[in-house]
């Protein structure tokens, strides 16, 4: 049944100088510090590619009500392990300042092999995401939910941007992580999946090339999950506030099983071209929703938040049934009056200077 879809978040977060906002290589300092937090358990808070990189993830969540409290939990525990560590734990998607030493990767041998290979490209990869995690029956529901939701990825990069500074200047993106990824090989809006054995031929077509080194460098908007029996959303970058994060996990899950839904009673999926779903995402990338974006049903230019609204109406019966429509419908007229985390850092920058722009960020751990 609908309400008994569960989903499950993990958040990525830039560790930053406490004065200069420059990433910092201590990861290892803040996991040893987070351990002896109470309340947090050891798996739940992982190290990422670069060593100023950290990540944490939920557990299996039932409702929104547990995201929120997990998340709001894990950023306060982890803040503080980070002061201790003097260091701040920055919710942006990409680093706004940057030092004149490239940050050291991590110590897995993966990693070190991939910096190798491709070494400016992981030195500057210095963004962080949020990643939804919803369940789905098996791989046959979620590879053909994942064709059916894909035209509504660009709106959540959209939703979602919070990264509009890079090398202590404004790029002039709202989330220029998304641009970031998107010069590896395989990135940006997946193609269409009609089921499992379409995903898995595609996946293994990319494997042969040699270009991709596994399965953990599909770095596409959203995927199936290798790991656990989910559907990942992996579109919009890490939030600047934990009601916005809610509020995005609320739209992932609503879009997955709307998708669910619709692939059980036949009805047919919606497949722009390939191209214009890449345009549609780089122009949600660059406007956030400060402009028009791409209307997924028409493929024609619209306000942005007459898209956002369609996205919205599009899920509001799995809403309903998740219990999430008020809670949904607040966060988004949230952001569509406030503004995306992009739009709040560059007002951040404008009233107080790199200051207003950390405090906002990183705040300081009561």
């Amino acid at each position: 049944m609908t309400a008994d879809v569960t989903l499950g978040v993990e958040e990525e977060f830039l560790l930053l100088d406490r004065q200069t906002g420059i990433p910092v290589p201590r990861v290892g300092q803040v996991r040893e510090a987070a351990d002896q937090q109470p309340g947090l358990e050891r798996e739940e808070v992982d190290s990422e590619l670069l060593q100023a990189q950290i990540e944490i993830a939920t557990p299996i969540c039932s409702d929104l009500d547990e995201v929120s409290s997990h998340l709001t939990r894990y950023r306060q525990t982890v803040a503080g392990a980070a002061r201790a560590a003097d260091c701040r734990l920055a919710s942006t998607g990409g680093a706004p300042v940057s030092g004149q030493v490239s940050v050291p990767v991590t110590g897995e041998r993966r990693y070190h092999e991939i910096h190798a290979d491709v070494a400016r490209l992981v030195d500057e990869q210095l963004i962080c995401g949020m990643h939804i995690h919803v369940a789905v029956p098996d791989r046959e529901a979620g590879a053909a939910a994942l064709g059916r939701l894909r035209p509504w990825l660009p709106v959540l990069v959209a939703l979602g941007a919070n990264s509009p500074f890079w090398e202590g200047r404004d790029t002039g993106f709202a989330s220029w992580r998304t641009v970031v990824f998107g010069r590896w090989p395989v990135s940006g809006p997946p193609p269409f999946f009609s089921g499992a054995s379409h995903y898995e031929e595609r996946v293994a077509a990319l494997l042969a090339t040699g270009v991709v080194a596994d399965r953990h460098q599909l770095y596409w908007h959203a995927r199936l999950s290798d790991d656990y029996p989910t559907l990942e959303v992996r579109a919009p970058d890490v939030q600047v506030d934990v009601g916005s994060a809610v509020t995005i996990a609320g739209i992932a899950r609503g879009l997955v099983v709307t998708a669910l839904r619709e692939g059980r009673r036949g009805a047919r999926a919606l497949d722009p071209p390939a191209s214009v779903l890449e345009a549609a995402g780089w122009h949600a990338a660059r406007r956030g929703l400060t402009a028009d974006l791409v209307e997924p049903r028409t493929a024609t230019p619209a306000p942005a938040a007459d898209v956002v609204w369609a996205l919205v109406e599009r899920i509001t019966p799995a809403l309903k049934e998740l219990g999430d429509l008020d809670r949904v419908t607040a966060g988004v007229q949230r952001l569509v009056n406030e503004g995306t985390g992009a739009e709040r850092q560059r007002a951040a920058l404008v009233k107080g200077g790199t200051e207003e722009l950390l405090g906002l960020i990183a705040p300081e751990p009561c």
